[in-house]
């Protein structure tokens, strides 16, 4: 149960988030939210990780900044498998992913269970 409350709750993060960003992220309407979640997930696990494995050289160099990077690069990958999900370009993604991990981490320790 916890897992279907966070996934409703991220796709919700997903429409605020391009409400907060209306001039250059947009969101047609809340089922295109969870299936951004549902791709975003797909993304995160396969192509993610192989990114950040090939580019472990410039994020140390960087000191992790290059993930932030990455990280706009698979919102941009989600803009392009998703047809009611824009994003009008690089700047527009970073910001998007800063606050959509910003709405993930509160959404985490909200829905995080109470340990005794």
């Amino acid at each position: 149960m916890n897992g279907l409350v966070r996934f409703l709750l991220n796709g919700l993060a997903v429409l605020l988030t391009g409400y907060l960003l209306q001039s250059g992220v947009h969101v047609e309407h809340y089922g295109y939210a969870l299936l951004v979640v549902i791709v975003l997930a797909i993304v995160n696990a396969i192509v993610k990780p192989i990114l950040v494995i090939f580019t472990i050289p410039i994020t140390v160099v960087t000191l992790g900044l290059f993930l932030m990077v990455i990280n706009a690069g698979m919102i941009l990958l989600v803009d392009y498998f998703v047809a009611g999900f824009e994003v009008d370009g690089f700047w527009w993604a970073l910001g998007f992913s800063i606050i959509l991990s910003i709405f993930n981490s509160m959404i985490t320790d909200f829905t995080k269970e109470k340990r005794n």
